[in-house]
């Protein structure tokens, strides 16, 4: 039996008929390695992390480093002058939680001036001079959708009160299903003229092992391809810069398995089609050269 056959195909609407099904606009290595020079855009860079994100996670206190959420890609952009700042929201609020929460944070950090905001799967909610979205469910996720479905309607209250006994905040959750997004988010949130928006998509198949086979294989069958986590069709908007080949949802932060990577090329088994750092770095290219 499919996974799709688990869900009842006519309540999802992540799938829009007005978008393409197929894989376009591949990257397959344009950003496999770093250029020697990257223009500098004239406004600074909010990084904004997503769902059940953080800025840094300490796990044993102050006893070992911390874990960063944008591994090394802050300190990439900083050493090629590109004023970057990274904004820490509630990781499981709302998404208007999450906007307050961030626009906070540019009134705080950035001395008034305009901004660019690089957002990696959830999407802000604030005024700025460009939205680049990175791998960001705008339509909602068909996975969630078929956790929800699984978890079941009547059982859902009593996990969300679970959870906020904790400290756990719940607004997220249910907004990452494809019937918020298309009824209710989307409707009310207009696209602002003022704001350049840009998107990418990426696109993997998983190994046996992966921890985004199960994932991977439902958004598959119902939304078609995906990173894991979010589609290729409900990661645009905007102006779609192209889908990321080879690359699945912790790939875009940098969270990839170095010493696979080097095993495989060692071995000639594979060689290295993503780097993320590269494709921070061309993204403020990007941007500056849009006069942003």
């Amino acid at each position: 039996m499919r996974i799709i056959d688990k869900v009842d195909s006519d309540e999802l609407r992540c799938s829009d008929p007005r978008l393409p099904n197929d894989v376009d606009d591949l990257i397959e290595d344009k950003f496999a390695v770093l250029k020697s020079t990257y223009d500098v855009p004239k406004h600074p860079i909010i990084l904004a992390h997503g769902l059940l994100g953080f800025d840094e996670l300490h796990l044993a206190g102050n006893l070992l480093p911390g874990v960063e959420y944008w591994y090394g890609i802050t300190q990439a952009l900083a050493a090629k002058n590109v004023e970057v700042i990274t904004a820490s929201v509630p990781p499981s609020g709302s998404i208007e939680v999450r906007a307050a929460r961030l626009a906070e944070v540019i009134e705080r950090k950035a001395n008034g001036k305009a901004v660019n905001i690089i957002a990696h799967s959830m999407p802000p909610n604030v005024k700025v001079l460009s939205l680049t979205t990175v791998a960001t469910p705008h339509r909602g996720s068909s996975f969630a959708d078929f956790v929800f479905k699984g978890i079941g309607v009547t059982r859902l209250p009593k996990l969300y009160k679970a959870l906020e006994f904790v400290g756990v905040e719940t607004g997220a959750f249910k907004q990452l299903t494809c019937e918020y997004m298309a009824e209710s988010f989307n409707p009310r949130t207009p696209d602002d003229e003022s704001v350049q928006y840009y998107s990418y998509g990426a696109d993997f198949q998983p190994h046996l092992m992966s921890v985004f086979r199960k994932s991977h294989n439902v958004i598959q069958d119902i939304e078609g391809p995906n990173d894991g986590l979010v589609s290729v069709q409900s990661s645009r908007w905007g102006t779609y810069k192209g889908t990321l080949n080879h690359v699945n949802h912790l790939d875009l932060i940098n969270w990839t398995n170095r010493l696979r990577w080097y095993i495989w090329e060692l071995t000639g088994k594979k060689k290295r089609t993503f780097n993320a750092i590269a494709f921070y770095l061309s993204i403020a290219d990007m941007l500056a050269k849009e006069g942003l």
